[in-house]
């Protein structure tokens, strides 16, 4: 199995016509996803390399049975795109838009939790994929297969990063899940844990975070509370200069709160290893699987 997107996805991308739209949602495709929709409004009636674009996702859901929507548009129209998804019945939607004000973040957060209809995940965030399977999101899917190793990652690059080399030393994964890194996410580390931790055919879960926030220190209590798969932790930040602003929107550091060293301490202190760097990270899950290369 894997989680959130599979062969029964059906995908439908908001912001299709524009060029990073069209660029991922035709290597979606390709890779086997069923991208079944686009949404642009005003542009409904035109199509996309076959893919058909609908002036709303009312529509588009209606024409197509599209149950996952990717979101490729402008921050300013992010919050509305999101909701406007949400309310056609979308059960997942995956926000790839940075930028999207905190605010708006928030009102898409309460109302996605006060209606319970779909998930969010993102904003922010490279997307999912389930080798094999279907790929949802930016992910370079080519440096992956399918197989036994859940990750879930706060990071873009450090997703494929942490992904990469697990495939060098002969893992696959399940599933691997970008949350995103921006204070207000739609998914946590916990949500995501809890679906691997469930999913029969994850064997070990890795967890890649970062500086900023506690979402790692959350993560570690609900571990060692709920988890009995073996998690492996990777947290970027060892290096960063103190009181330095970093890229990411949720890398607030207060004190000695959300440093790498505190995360870590957190994550070990409930049994997790810590690799402190991805090749380490790779190591201790080969340590931890059986069979692993």
């Amino acid at each position: 199995m894997s989680i959130l997107v599979d062969t029964d996805t059906r995908l439908c991308v908001s912001g299709i016509t524009g060029r990073e739209g069209t660029f991922h949602s035709l290597r979606n495709r390709d890779y086997g996803t069923q991208v079944v929709a686009g949404v642009t409004p005003g542009k409904g009636g035109q199509d996309v390399a076959g893919i058909p674009v609908f002036n709303t996702f009312h529509e588009a859901v209606s024409a197509t049975g599209a149950n996952t929507a990717m979101v490729f548009v402008p921050p300013r129209f992010a919050a509305d795109s999101i909701l406007e998804a949400e309310d056609a019945g979308i059960e997942l939607i995956i926000a790839i838009t940075e930028g999207i004000p905190a605010h708006d973040e928030l009102r898409v957060f309460n109302t996605l939790a006060k209606n319970g209809r779909a998930r969010l995940v993102g904003p922010n965030c490279p997307g999912i994929l389930s080798p094999g399977r279907a790929n949802v999101g930016i992910i370079p899917a080519a440096f992956f297969k399918e197989g036994n190793v859940g990750v879930v990652s706060r990071s873009g690059t450090l997703t494929y990063q942490i992904g990469n080399v697990l495939a060098q030393r002969g893992f696959g994964n399940s599933t691997i899940v970008g949350i995103g890194g921006d204070p207000v996410p739609g998914t946590d580390f916990i949500d995501v844990v809890a679906m691997f931790q469930d999913d029969p055919e994850t064997e070990l879960i890795v967890m890649c975070g970062e500086i900023g926030g506690d979402a790692e220190e959350r993560a570690a209590e609900f571990i060692a509370a709920s988890v009995t798969k073996p998690v492996v932790a990777y947290i970027a930040g060892f290096t960063a200069p103190p009181g330095k602003t970093m890229g990411h929107a949720g890398a607030i550091v207060s004190g000695s709160q959300g440093t790498a060293r505190a995360k870590a301490e957190a994550l070990e202190g409930k049994g997790v290893r810590v690799g402190r760097t991805p090749t380490l990270v790779a190591e201790l899950a080969a340590e931890l699987v059986s069979g692993a290369v």
